[in-house]
């Protein structure tokens, strides 16, 4: 038989053991909740990738997009203009051989008219009528300033130098204009 000192070491013994299985029964909860959030965190990380490489295609495709709008854009307006170089070098020929000035005039003029309105359907308008107005710097670009041939002309365009143009309503162009002091 076992004495009682025996009988507590024994215990003991056993305590031990279950103790030590508890504990690894805790360390591998510990661990499976410690995988878990391991496994959230690299789900986490492989959907931000993801996000982030899909961001990046969208940037790179729509830069694209935009560089063929505008490529496409001036290649119509370019397929208008066409026919009116065309008018040119029928001119250019024609002057060449031509005796009378007056006809080639008349062609060159109709080149002229056939190419503003080609540009006034795209949009281009022309700024008029500014000799006279008040300067204003939103629209005229003053180049030089000289002294007033009359009292009413003082701050107001005397001279225009460079037409200024308008492209939809926005200045594309400023007028290049000679102000009076």
């Amino acid at each position: 038989m076992m004495n009682e000192q025996d009988k507590d070491i024994q215990e003991e013994n056993l305590a031990n053991i279950e103790g030590t299985n508890s504990e690894d029964v805790a360390n591998t909860q510990e661990l499976s909740v410690e995988e878990k959030l391991q496994e959230e965190l690299a789900k986490a990380n492989d959907k931000y990738t993801r996000l982030f490489a899909e961001f990046d295609n969208y940037k790179k495709r729509t830069s694209r997009e935009r560089v063929d709008l505008i490529q496409s854009a001036g290649k119509d307006v370019l397929n208008k203009l066409l026919p009116i170089l065309d008018d040119f070098d029928r001119a250019l020929a024609a002057m060449e051989t031509a005796n009378d000035i007056a006809p080639i005039k008349e062609g060159v003029d109709l080149v002229n008219q056939k190419f503003r309105k080609t540009l006034m359907q795209e949009g281009l308008k022309e700024m008029e009528d500014l000799i006279g107005q008040p300067f204003d710097a939103e629209y005229q670009e003053a180049i030089t300033a000289i002294p007033a041939p009359s009292e009413d002309l003082k701050n107001k365009v005397i001279d225009v130098v460079e037409k200024g143009y308008f492209l939809n309503e926005k200045v594309i162009r400023f007028a290049k204009v000679v102000i009076g002091q």
